[in-house]
């Protein structure tokens, strides 16, 4: 069993982002004991309630303090037809059970996803249906950029269309986010009529769109436009100077 600690996780980002001098952001108080990860995902079945709450809520706010914006969880479904409803002919078998990875809100809005998909995929819906079980998903590895396709459906003002697209993220669930915030923005989707078919990280040699190529290459550099300068050694700060200090460099 691995354990995942949030704290020395974004202690390093802190550390990272506040050594480049382009912002610093807090951390709050480091959880009193660390979530269980099983290999590459955790679930909620793995982590009791009080825990599950403290942890989640310590993620929540250690990314909204950084600038994440999380609203959506990645969570999956298993359901089934219910026994009771079952035709004649299959009465006394066990039924079939289907599960899907959903993003979505809240369970309640991923409960109604996962039946709007499977009764357009099988024949069973919700009133003749029963959900088995429903798990939150979480990246096990949050401080890896990584690269994301996503196969997307949507129903535009005149047609369907298919999509392809790719974000880097560091998570899965932040990748759909810019997924759902691009497609509002270029193409006035509404989050109602896109449908998330396939969410998959794709290698550096796999990847094909244009804006995520120009960010794989090992020498990649950025201009520094801001720079904030610092006293050499600490004897030799002070609170005023006699001269503004330039902050930004001239080409």
């Amino acid at each position: 069993m691995i354990y995942l600690d949030l704290y020395e996780t974004y202690r390093f980002l802190n550390n990272a982002v506040g050594g480049l001098r382009y912002h610093t952001f807090s951390i709050a108080s480091r959880p009193e004991h660390a979530s269980p990860v099983s290999s590459g995902v955790v679930g909620e079945s793995d982590i009791s309630a009080p825990e599950r709450s403290s942890w989640e809520h310590h993620r929540q706010g250690v990314l909204q303090g950084i600038g994440i914006m999380v609203w959506l969880h990645q969570y999956h479904v298993v359901g089934r037809m219910a026994p009771e409803k079952l035709q004649k002919e299959e009465v006394g078998k066990e039924p079939q059970v289907y599960r899907m990875r959903i993003f979505a809100p809240n369970t309640v809005v991923a409960k109604s996803r996962f039946w709007f998909f499977l009764r357009q995929l099988k024949r069973v819906k919700k009133a003749n249906g029963e959900i088995v079980s429903i798990n939150e998903i979480h990246e096990a590895d949050m401080s890896t950029v990584k690269n994301f396709g996503v196969w997307l459906r949507y129903k535009s003002r005149s047609d369907t269309v298919n999509m392809y697209k790719e974000y880097r993220d560091v998570t899965m669930t932040g990748a759909v986010e810019q997924m759902y915030m691009e497609m509002s923005g270029r193409h006035r989707a509404r989050w109602s009529s896109i449908q998330v078919l396939k969410v998959a990280e794709v290698e550096n040699e796999a990847v094909r769109r244009n804006i995520t190529l120009q960010m794989l290459p090992e020498d990649l550099a950025f201009p520094l436009p801001h720079v904030r300068p610092r006293a050499a050694v600490p004897s030799q700060k002070a609170t005023f100077r006699a001269k503004t200090p330039v902050t930004f460099i001239s080409t």
